[in-house]
């Protein structure tokens, strides 16, 4: 069962442009992004793009999830966008994303990251497995 969605566009160009200024050692990267994403974005040829869409992709599981959760927040500096060994996105849910959402009753994030000229889009759907969320006995 669908449990949410959620959906962000991000602009490459103002990580660009704090990439420019700080570089890799910017505050904004070392306290927003996890250490396998600071690693895995250290080793693209465009490290901005690939930044600019691990932002994009924890302000749509924000979406997807908070409005789920009795707080209705969390700290989005714990969602973790990694790649396949395909290249496709996935969100790593172990750690201290899973009691989150655990509470919100999400079983598994659905993930796509697409981008064009100086702008990137996540979506995410939130799905809950559990068979009394769906109705079933």
């Amino acid at each position: 069962m669908i449990k949410g969605i959620g959906v962000d566009t991000t602009k490459i160009c103002d990580i660009s442009r704090i990439m420019e200024e700080e570089g890799l050692s910017s505050s904004f990267i070392r306290y927003t992004f996890t250490q396998a994403e600071q690693l895995e974005g250290a080793e693209r040829p465009q490290p901005a793009d690939y930044f600019a869409s691990r932002f994009a992709a924890k302000e749509a599981v924000f979406k997807a999830v908070a409005r789920l959760l009795p707080e209705k927040t969390f700290d989005l500096r714990i969602v973790e966008t990694l790649n396949a060994e395909d290249g496709s996105p996935y969100v790593n849910i172990d750690g201290k994303l899973r009691p989150i959402l655990d509470s919100a009753g999400i079983d598994v994030l659905h993930i796509s990251i697409t981008s064009e000229d100086d702008r990137v889009t996540a979506f995410v759907i939130s799905e809950s497995k559990r068979p009394e969320e769906n109705g079933i006995n």
